[in-house]
């Protein structure tokens, strides 16, 4: 008895039957992520449903791992809440993390089995819950997509091969140089995997998102395509919009609260916009407007007018901003000072102070200067 006192009380009263009913959970899930790692269909079914795994097959993992943190019993079974990490084999330096919810019964022998899997609460939809997953693999590309043809995930395919090297070009090569792009079959399917209402993306045609690692860890970042915006832009507009995002999977590490969005969206756009023939008029046509009402603007744009949800024609404004701010810095400085100011931004982890220090350091102005001198540019390039 009194050995007894020393030990944790569970180990004195043995394992309760929920404890042992987790066990056993975990157990079957961690036998499922090993047959959907080894392609094994026949003990992928033993465990429970088998839908996810046709859905799944094609997507080339690295690892695939549930930990259970609730399991909660019930009249059928049980549900559980799990955390669900995996890596896509040859991109993902960092796992992608997402919450799970889900619903197991037990057989006549007492053996529990899988007859559910979806997003839990407010966690957004993975691609395999929208359809099969075809995965179409590029030189520098992976392009994941469900309810879409082949020929076309092969288009998403080459452009993002174009992009990767146009982006190391002026960034550098410290990041993985490797971007995987998700197709969904429309922007209701955008929406589902970014977990907020179609509404928020209706005109955006691709938003970049990426789980944040831990330091010195790159972001499994993915490229989500809104294809019923696409499907309206040119082939040029296109391009731009692949670079423009596969700007921010390469900035991802060197990006921190410190830097204002009009600097990562505007990097995003000058090295989008590089290469192509479009003039500033063109590139900026909602800014040049403002401009031939006499209505230059007196600030830089904030990080609030770069929600979706903000007037087309304002949010359109906040971005040719930024990107004329930064294609003036590649002007009269040059292009390698534009990237230099940017990495020096993202060394500061707070906002205050970051973007005044850097344009000292790196420019040699004020805050006050450059925004003077940026209103000069924007009246001389647009006016």
């Amino acid at each position: 008895m009194a050995l007894c006192l020393l030990l944790p009380l569970a180990g004195c009263a043995g394992r309760t039957a929920a404890d042992s009913a987790k066990g056993e959970v975990q157990h079957l899930l961690d036998l499922r992520s090993a047959a959907l790692l080894r392609h094994d269909a026949q003990a992928y079914g033993a465990t429970g449903a088998s839908a996810e795994y046709t859905r799944l097959r094609a997507l080339p993992l690295a690892s695939w791992d549930y930990r259970i943190t609730t399991l909660r019993r019930t009249a059928a079974g049980a549900t559980a809440d799990a955390d669900l990490a995996y890596r896509v084999a040859g991109y993902d330096q960092a796992p992608v993390d997402t919450r799970r919810t889900l619903t197991l019964a037990r057989t006549a022998s007492g053996t529990w089995y899988v007859t559910a899997d979806r997003p839990a609460g407010k966690s957004g939809q993975q691609l395999w819950d929208q359809g099969a997953v075809t995965a179409v693999p590029g030189a520098h590309s992976l392009v994941l997509g469900t309810g879409q043809p082949v020929a076309k995930l092969r288009a998403y395919a080459r452009m993002a091969d174009r992009a990767v090297p146009a982006v190391s070009e002026e960034w550098g090569t410290d990041w993985t140089r490797r971007v995987v792009v998700l197709v969904p079959a429309s922007l209701t399917g955008m929406a589902g995997l970014l977990g907020s209402p179609a509404a928020n993306y209706r005109g955006i045609a691709a938003v970049t998102t990426g789980e944040a690692g831990g330091a010195g860890r790159t972001p499994a970042d993915r490229v989500v395509i809104n294809p019923d915006a696409y499907a309206v832009l040119g082939t040029m507009g296109r391009q731009v919009v692949l670079t423009h995002e596969t700007t921010h999977v390469a900035t991802r590490t060197r990006t921190t609260a410190a830097t204002p969005l009009w600097l990562s969206e505007g990097y995003a756009d000058w090295i989008g916009y590089l290469g192509t023939d479009r003039t500033p008029a063109q590139a900026a046509p909602e800014l040049a407007r403002a401009v031939g009402d006499g209505r230059v603007p007196t600030a830089l744009p904030a990080d609030k007018d770069f929600g979706f949800t903000s007037d087309p024609t304002a949010l359109a404004r906040a971005y040719e901003s930024g990107w004329l701010a930064c294609r003036m810095i590649a002007d009269q400085w040059s292009p390698a000072r534009l990237t230099a100011f940017y990495r020096a931004v993202g060394t500061h982890t707070t906002r205050p102070g970051a973007v005044e220090t850097a344009l000292h350091d790196i420019l040699g102005l004020t805050p006050a200067t450059f925004t003077a001198r940026w209103q000069k540019y924007v009246r001389t390039e647009l006016g």
